[in-house]
């Protein structure tokens, strides 16, 4: 059993690890899983400037990613669409109406340049082995800008998830600029779909946000155009959210539209005495025009699955960023020092005929001596010493090149080289204002349609279901067999409801709150039936004269401030028993008295506000000692029949 369970542990352990750092949740560096890597990879491989056919690009990927063409092929259509790496060609869906794209043997692409600027850096990225072992793929790109902010994210792993909100490029590379130089700044997300966004409950990228559809109200108010859709949504799944919420009686409208193309267009003509703002608040309250999206920011950072925020993400990358171009430039520099030494050595090898001094060496030992033994009076211009491999190089120049050789084109280039070197000397020294203007370029040429926000952001509070809700159900009661509900027939309408409205029943000595019934027996003893709002838990007060077993009567002023759903209160004590119930404030109340010996008066008033408002278990006080026959409410001005 314990061999088992270790079996078992550890092969769980395996597949969850394999799981979140090779499949679900993108790597903080370049923002990508790694099937979104390998597709890059692929056109990177591929890349000629030319158009290539998506299947041809599925089968090249699927060298480095294992798990079929059917997830490389909806991945890169994902990314193709983001519209910042890849040219599209054919068609690729649409975002806004959800239509899928073509099969991978219509659709054609081809990285941008603008894509291979800001991901590829081969001389500072690590490869690894492919899951076969016959190629070599990237660990991570080493991107220029934070990837994983503005493409934005979304994956579920074994025990955990990630949720990405895209944020604007334009922003993004602003906020990583203040990041270096140790400016404040704060990121929110942008969304191609456009859109009214609430970013109060942000969080930094841990929140939630309120994303709404913006809408266009035509003249005569009778249209309402959504020319913007909310984010996660498309123009078919909100028309759905429409259409389902008109079938349950939500809202009321005469006919919906979808003229989509390019932009977004879904027209909606209101039925008849509708109003459109009221329209509006419906289609917030219950459609997809408004969702409510919660956000999560994990990301693999140094080979673990961790939380972070989008301050952080800023800042790591711009520390990253500065390390990719240092790293970049000791590369070129190693590189054009290695080609001036070079041209120096072929420089002086052949206007001070070096090659001379080997014309009558009968070994190769002796060339090679008698190369280096030439170059030593010159030791002051060259680099570094002269080695076998430089000889080798200097004694494979043809006699052609020899005596074509342009002594003043080869100090122009000598120049440019030496020149380009003071550049690099001076960036790695000021590498912070070096990763700003490359940072700028980057802006520069990035694509159009990612510069510019695209959603607007507006405080708004998200609208209730309850208030936007019409109360147009008629609710009934029938006092002749005791039920109450919106299915009951023959009865008498006491209430205008609405499917999310509560309603209070107070019987003569219990009340209850219950949800809409479509039919309940309450009885033949239903003295208040009323919604369950602020105004009611808050502000109504309830005046009630009940009496005991002695026939002595009581008042009790109550209000209703907490209960639960279908549990039943009472309102009166124990064998007592009400008698009248009322709401009014300004009330007095009369009572009379049964005929006895030595009582004189047989009726006595009482004013119902000289009485404390106390809470619903609080007992009442007792007006009289004297036998009671009947009691009714008077008002202060005119007598209640």
């Amino acid at each position: 059993m314990a061999y088992v369970k270790d079996l078992y542990n550890t092969n769980f352990l395996e597949y969850a690890s394999y799981v979140i750092k090779d499949r679900a949740i993108p790597h903080i560096v370049d923002g990508m899983k790694p099937v979104q890597r390998r597709i890059l990879h692929s056109l990177v491989d591929m890349d000629d400037g030319k158009f290539h056919k998506v299947a041809n690009v599925v089968g090249h990927c699927m060298k480095y990613h294992p798990h079929g063409d059917a997830s490389i092929y909806s991945a890169l259509v994902v990314l193709a669409n983001k519209e910042l790496f890849i040219d599209k060609q054919g068609n690729f869906g649409n975002v806004f109406t959800g239509d899928p794209a073509s099969a991978a043997r219509y659709i054609e692409c081809r990285l941008l340049p603008f894509g291979k600027r800001i991901l590829c850096s081969p001389e500072v990225t690590e490869f690894e082995d492919s899951y076969d072992g016959r190629n070599k793929e990237p660990v991570v790109f080493p991107a220029k800008v934070p990837l994983v902010l503005i493409q934005g994210a979304e994956g579920i792993a074994v025990g955990m998830a990630t949720k990405i909100l895209p944020h604007n490029f334009e922003e993004v590379i602003n906020a990583v600029k203040s990041a270096l130089q140790g400016q404040a700044f704060q990121l929110f997300p942008d969304f191609i779909q456009g859109g009214i966004l609430d970013v109060s409950g942000y969080e930094d990228g841990n929140g939630k946000v309120l994303v709404r559809a913006k809408f266009d109200v035509s003249r005569d108010e009778k249209r309402i155009i959504i020319r913007e859709i909310p984010y996660g949504t498309t123009t078919e799944s909100l028309i759905a959210s429409i259409e389902n919420a008109a079938k349950k009686g939500k809202l009321k409208l005469n006919s919906i539209s979808d003229f989509t193309t390019e932009n977004v267009e879904i027209e909606i003509k209101l039925a008849r005495g509708v109003k459109a703002q009221d329209m509006i608040d419906a289609l917030y309250a219950f459609t997809d025009c408004e969702v409510s999206i919660s956000v999560n920011l994990l990301v693999i950072q140094d080979n673990l699955p961790v939380n972070t925020n989008v301050t952080d993400v800023v800042k790591f990358h711009a520390g990253h960023l500065v390390k990719v171009l240092e790293a970049e430039l000791n590369f070129e520099k190693a590189k054009l020092e290695d080609k001036l030494h070079a041209r120096t050595l072929e420089q002086i090898f052949i206007e001070e005929r070096i090659y001379k001094r080997i014309e009558n060496k009968k070994t190769q030992k002796g060339v090679y001596e008698a190369v280096i033994t030439g170059f030593e009076p010159f030791k002051a211009q060259i680099m570094r010493a002269v080695t076998d491999e430089d000889v080798e190089r200097l004694l494979k120049i043809p006699i052609r090149r020899i005596s074509l050789y342009d002594i003043e084109k080869a100090k122009r280039e000598m120049q440019e080289i030496s020149d380009r070197l003071k550049e690099i000397e001076y960036h790695l020294k000021h590498l912070v204002e070096y990763a700003i203007t490359t940072l700028d370029a980057i802006l520069e040429g990035a694509p159009k349609e990612s510069r510019g926000r695209k959603s607007e952001i507006r405080s708004f509070e998200m609208v209730d279901v309850k208030e936007a809700a019409k109360r147009d159900i008629a609710l009934y009661y029938d006092k002749k067999n005791g039920y109450i509900g919106t299915g009951v027939r023959g009865g008498d309408e006491v209430l205008r409801v609405s499917d999310f409205d509560r309603v209070l029943l107070l019987k003569k000595d219990v009340y209850q709150v219950v949800k809409v019934p479509d039919k309940l027996f309450v009885g033949k003893d239903l003295l208040y039936c009323g919604h369950v709002d602020d105004d009611v838990v808050n502000k109504t007060v309830f005046t009630v004269i009940y009496k005991n077993k002695e026939n002595q009567a009581y008042i009790k002023r109550f209000q209703i401030t907490k209960f639960i759903t279908d549990k039943i209160y009472p309102v009166v004590p124990e064998d007592c028993k009400t008698m009248k119930l009322s709401l009014k404030q300004n009330n007095m109340i009369e009572l009379s008295y049964k005929p006895k010996p030595r009582i004189k008066a047989l009726e006595e008033q009482f004013i119902v506000a000289d009485f404390l408002v106390k809470g619903v278990k609080a007992q009442g006080v007792r007006l009289s000692t004297k036998e009671i026959r009947t009691a009714r409410f008077l008002t202060l001005k005119k007598r209640d029949k």
